[in-house]
């Protein structure tokens, strides 16, 4: 016990019972490589990945072995292909950062570990009350099956150099792209961010909102997204290159955008901007921005699955991006540029003063200056959303 209370004290846990079962999850770490599948579009998120993998190292033996993905559903078939082989231990993928549909399709299908996340020491650093944004995906329940890393929420971004006063709603986008043609455009909505941008549209332009927090119906699809087709319809011509083909992410619209070829961007990171200027990525002219009516945010989360090989080694990954140190740098914006996930309320003094002590610029919009934060809608809005968008405009 007396070895149980020192371990608790070190760790800044209240329960001994909980002590003992961490100090074993971390003895069992180390050594580990933990297999870590997560989108490698954004060279920032590599290099912090990296770093993470050097800090864990040195702190605890466990290493980081980034699997850069284009889309997430690829860690989620080899998941479900190992099971249906009947591997039930020794898999391949340790950790995925994960949302949405991609989760909801995992913890239906009994693939994830846990519940997990009660477990982690850092957890007393979330607000995981029922209806928190910690405590939900996508309109899911998170139920402790997955754990948040990085905050993230839709922005556009400019070149004000080349554009006084952006659009800032939908329907002003519209207009926009008919005064300016040819310098706008989004990723291709097989990618998260171009999705993401159809998902804002839908949002501000269906006639009731409220409809895209249930599952999907046909009725109820045919009814929200009409106003969104004619949007739609009416601005593709005004698109770069006649809305024919599109950039294959946000970073490749974001190079168009710093080279001129376009004048809009977007992100799903208020801190983008910032820190793409800070890396020389886009000049210094540029400005992120929310729009009027809000724009939708969410927590990006990191899932176990249930066969990983590595469970330990990966649990005390997720609890290492919760620290709050940790947590500061990934916000900080000559870093990594990511909101922090963590709840002020839960932090001390000295914890807060960090965060306090960040790096601003002017191309970091303020909350207010973000606006209300929209509610995703629920995941299978998302999956009907982008195979009806791909039938009706890349055929």
């Amino acid at each position: 016990m007396r070895i149980a209370i020192l371990a608790a004290a070190i760790l800044g846990i209240a329960s001994p019972i909980m002590a003992d079962s961490w100090v074993d999850t971390v003895a069992a770490a180390k050594g580990q490589t933990v297999y870590w599948n997560a989108w490698g579009g954004d060279e920032r998120t590599n290099s912090f990945i990296a770093w993470a993998s050097d800090e864990l190292a040195e702190k605890y033996g466990v290493t980081i072995q980034q699997v850069k993905l284009t889309d997430t559903a690829e860690a989620v078939t080899r998941v479900i292909a190992e099971k249906a082989a009947g591997q039930t231990s020794g898999g391949s993928v340790d950790l995925i950062w994960i949302n949405g549909a991609n989760f909801l399709s995992m913890k239906e299908q009994g693939l994830l570990h846990g519940p997990f996340v009660s477990d982690l020491p850092n957890a007393r650093y979330l607000d995981l009350s029922p209806n928190s944004a910690a405590s939900l995906d996508f309109t899911v329940p998170v139920e402790g099956y997955e754990s948040p890393w990085r905050l993230a929420k839709f922005v556009m971004t400019y070149d004000s150099a080349r554009v006084s006063e952006p659009p800032r709603s939908m329907p002003a986008l519209l207009e926009w792209t008919k005064a300016n043609p040819g310098r706008f455009t989004h990723p291709a909505v097989s990618n998260f961010m171009g999705a993401t941008f159809l998902k804002q549209a839908l949002i501000e332009l269906a006639p009731d909102a409220s409809v895209l927090q249930s599952p999907v119906t046909d009725d109820a699809f045919a009814s929200a997204t009409g106003p969104l087709w004619d949007w739609y319809d009416a601005m593709r011509p005004n698109l770069w290159r006649g809305g024919k083909t599109f950039p294959e992410n946000a970073s490749i619209q974001e190079q168009m955008l710093n080279d001129g070829e376009v004048d809009i961007s977007m992100a799903f990171d208020p801190a983008s901007a910032a820190a793409a200027i800070e890396k020389g990525l886009l000049p210094d002219t540029a400005r992120a921005y929310g729009l009027d009516g809000g724009t939708i945010g969410n927590i990006s989360f990191v899932a176990i699955p249930f066969n990983a090989a590595h469970k330990e080694g990966a649990m005390v990954v997720a609890n290492f991006l919760l620290e709050p140190a940790t947590q500061a740098r990934a916000q900080d914006i000559t870093v990594l540029g990511s909101y922090s996930v963590l709840d002020p309320a839960k932090l001390g003094a000295q914890e807060r003063a960090e965060f306090a002590a960040l790096p601003t610029s002017p191309a970091l919009p303020t909350n207010a200056e973000l606006g209300k934060t929209l509610v995703e809608p629920h995941p299978s809005w998302m999956t009907r959303l982008t195979e009806v968008w791909a039938q009706r405009y890349t055929k």
